[in-house]
């Protein structure tokens, strides 16, 4: 009989945003987000309003068809759905006094289905959609008033959602902010234009933020659990040369201290001298200080590659990646976007979250997007034969699994985009990561009709065998 790796009460799932996926834009008294005038992604240009070739403004329709949805979920046997509630439904500008209930009632409909599955929402507070309102009034997060309308929305759903909803997290790979400070903190001005002290700022606020929603979620009910969100990506040295090394640690630094505070309650040691000599002042209070330590019950992440760093930037030739950039590891593949592929990196990744903060941890974002041919089986079913899928979610969860074995307390695994959606980096649908597939296509076309892929069945095995069956 073969050993059980994984504990009984394992979290199994998959991931989604509301922003990629819902649509209804408009609908049901909701606001613009910054999302609806980002077309083209993370990379592309802005619009003034949201355009025709937005994606996004659809999505693959989730608003209107999420019982199907979550009936295909719970099909696969899901123990725990993640998904992120917009912003803009409960407020539609951000900073009014009352929220939109038409919006409060969607949320209740989508987690009462979930529930009836015997299915455990896992709720983003704040995933890439601030409101567009608070982005063009106050420039985001560099705006203090921003931790206050933060508040309110917080309690308004902590306070709605308290017998639904036990696993909260505050914001999405909280520092996407470094390298995307609109799409991440909502800020306006353009990132060329950003100083350091700004930047920081910002993501000050946001750390006192998502601080001050921990305290206030265990004020409501102790039995919540808050975690972070981090956008994860080991970094190696390129080579054995100390200067690499060195390089390595302080890439990974920056976004570290993410983490240190959410878990330590305080800035770490290396910060502050990054602050004092790059002449960054950040406006601190007593007040901030007593929030910041209220750490977070468990730490989450999203995990896609790894990168490389080097002393010599001659060396160092960039890859891409999920937000973040670095050296190319010439060691290993990439998919078709050029994301190199790292499985034992995820392992490598559990084990510093845990070594590091001894805090449970959740992969709650992993996977590869692809090019999908949507064919027939041999009694006519449409199906996609996404083995190359397969493959690498079965690399990635063997190093869960390994994780395990070294004493990670790991508390589940949400697979990114477990129904195809629009791409957050790219803004296609082409990207597809889904165990679903959905007819729809980069030029909008397409019926939206669902379909199994052959991951599909794969990974209903995988949540039965509770991981043992690969």
């Amino acid at each position: 009989m073969k050993e059980q790796i994984f504990p009984e009460n394992f979290l199994w799932g998959g991931a989604v945003a509301a922003n990629q996926c819902e649509g209804a834009y408009l609908e049901d008294g909701k606001g613009l987000s910054i999302q609806d005038v980002l077309p083209h992604g993370i990379c592309g240009e802005r619009t003034k309003e949201p355009t025709a070739d937005n994606l996004k403004l659809e999505g693959i329709d989730f608003y209107h068809r999420y019982k199907e949805d979550i009936r295909l979920f719970a099909e696969m046997g899901f123990k725990v759905f993640r998904t992120s509630i917009a912003w803009s439904r409960i407020f539609p500008k951000g900073d009014e006094e009352m929220p939109n209930e038409a919006g409060l009632r969607f949320y209740d409909d989508l987690f009462d289905e979930c529930l009836k599955y015997g299915i455990q929402p896992l709720v983003t507070i704040s995933h890439y959609e601030t409101p567009l309102h608070l982005a063009e009034a106050y420039n985001g997060w560099l705006d203090r008033r921003m931790i206050g309308f933060y508040e309110r929305y917080v309690r308004t759903i902590f306070t709605r959602y308290r017998a639904k909803v036990r696993y909260w997290l505050t914001f999405n790979e909280i520092n996407s902010i470094l390298n995307s400070p609109f799409m991440s903190g909502g800020i306006n001005t353009p990132k060329e234009e950003l100083t350091e002290t700004q930047l920081y700022q910002a993501i000050h606020h946001e750390l006192v933020a998502s601080a001050l929603a921990t305290r206030i979620a265990h004020e409501i009910d102790p039995g919540l659990k808050v975690g972070c969100m981090i956008l994860s990506r080991p970094v190696y040295p390129l080579t054995p040369d100390p200067r690499d090394v060195i390089q390595a640690m302080e890439e990974e630094h920056r976004h570290s201290v993410f983490a240190d505070v959410h878990a330590r309650g305080e800035y770490p040691g290396y910060a502050k001298r990054y602050f004092k000599e790059h002449g960054i002042r950040i406006d601190i209070t007593d007040e901030d200080r007593e929030i910041l330590k209220n750490t977070v019950d468990f730490i989450s992440f999203s995990y896609y590659s790894s990168a490389c760093a080097s002393a010599d930037s001659e060396k160092g030739v960039k890859g891409t990646g999920n937000l973040l950039a670095g050296a190319s590891n010439p060691t290993l593949k990439a998919t078709q976007w050029g994301w190199q592929i790292d499985p034992m990196g995820l392992r490598y990744v559990l084990n510093q979250f845990w070594d590091r903060y001894q805090k449970p941890l959740f992969v709650v974002e992993n996977g590869m997007g692809a090019v999908d041919e949507l064919t027939e089986d041999e009694v006519g079913n449409k199906i996609v034969l996404d083995d190359y899928r397969i493959e690498y979610l079965r690399e990635h969860i063997i190093q869960m699994r390994e994780a395990v074995k070294d004493g990670v307390n790991l508390m589940g695994y949400t697979s990114w985009g477990c129904i195809d959606l629009v791409s957050a980096s790219t803004a296609e649908l082409r990207k597809r990561y889904g165990f679903i597939y959905v007819d729809r296509n980069d030029d909008g076309s397409g019926t939206l009709e669902r379909y199994r892929k052959k991951s599909f069945y794969w990974y209903k095995k995988v949540i039965e065998s509770n991981g043992m069956e690969l």
